[in-house]
């Protein structure tokens, strides 16, 4: 199966290279499964209901989302309503919505995906995402239910994100980084067949901080006061994310590759998958 996840959408400038392009990248990668984080996608702050239909439309299978979830209040009321939303599984006891799902794939083939919110240098205290990861995978195992597995770690520390990429290594197919929005470069096999990248990156400008116009970040940095909101970036954004081809009767990674798509970046796509086909 060939599996496409791409990074936070931030913004316009994501939202609009995501409904452009990605129906082409489907056709052109020949991708059987597409999971979108959307977790900034709505003036950098959280998902609304008409940004995330627009997701859909282009192409997502499901959408992943984050700690910032909620931000946009329509989303309590959508989210109950679009089973293909995930927010994360230990955001709150009372959050509306599920944390993981079992989608269908093309050839009926059917794939988890599941989310969590990381602890270390996160600004709330959110419970055990390992625990939660464990409880989703054991239910849907892989060779059993699924055919596939994803996890979407949301959290600051690379160390945390890899701990639970080894956490999960040979028991879900896919384990991938959000949050941070700049793309790590370590993206790679796992011992026991488990593809991992620490951050998919973001699907936005990078001339920009994290995604948002540089001004008032960089006035925050270093006067250490604020004078306005983020703005999200509008240049031409770069499409970010980690392509995984898993094996059907194993559901482990046979081949991995960073994407980068568009904008400022370094091109990478599936052609340079490791190791080659």
């Amino acid at each position: 199966m060939r599996i496409l996840f791409l990074g936070d959408v931030v913004g316009r400038a994501g939202r609009n290279a995501i409904s452009e392009r990605l129906p082409g990248l489907r056709e052109d990668w020949k991708l059987d499964f597409i999971v979108v984080n959307g977790e900034n996608a709505t003036s950098g702050m959280g998902l609304n209901a008409s940004h995330a239909k627009a997701i859909l439309a282009a192409g997502a299978d499901v959408i992943t989302l984050g700690d910032h979830a909620f931000d946009q209040r329509d989303m309590y009321g959508y989210i109950a309503q679009e089973p293909r939303i995930i927010r994360p599984l230990n955001f709150a006891k009372d959050a509306p919505g599920r944390g993981a799902g079992i989608f269908e794939a093309t050839r009926g083939r059917k794939v988890l995906v599941t989310q969590a919110l990381g602890q270390v240098f996160m600004k709330r205290p959110f419970s055990d995402p390992f625990s939660a990861i464990e409880a989703e995978l054991k239910k849907a195992p892989l060779m059993g239910r699924v055919q596939a597995s994803l996890v979407d770690i949301h959290c600051e520390a690379t160390s945390e994100k890899m701990g639970m990429g080894h956490w999960c290594d040979g028991r879900a197919s896919v384990v991938v980084g959000t949050h941070t929005h700049i793309p790590t470069g370590d993206a790679q096999i796992l011992p026991k067949g488990t593809a991992f990248q620490a951050d998919a990156g973001m699907c936005g400008d990078y001339n920009s901080v994290i995604g948002m116009e540089k001004e008032e970040p960089m006035r925050r940095f270093i006067t250490g006061m604020g004078k306005g909101r983020f703005t999200p970036a509008l240049e031409e954004a770069t499409l970010s994310g980690l392509f995984v081809e898993t094996d059907d009767m194993t559901g482990k990674a046979k081949r991995v590759a960073m994407i980068r798509n568009g904008g400022r970046l370094q091109p990478s796509s599936p052609d340079s998958a490791w190791p080659p086909a």
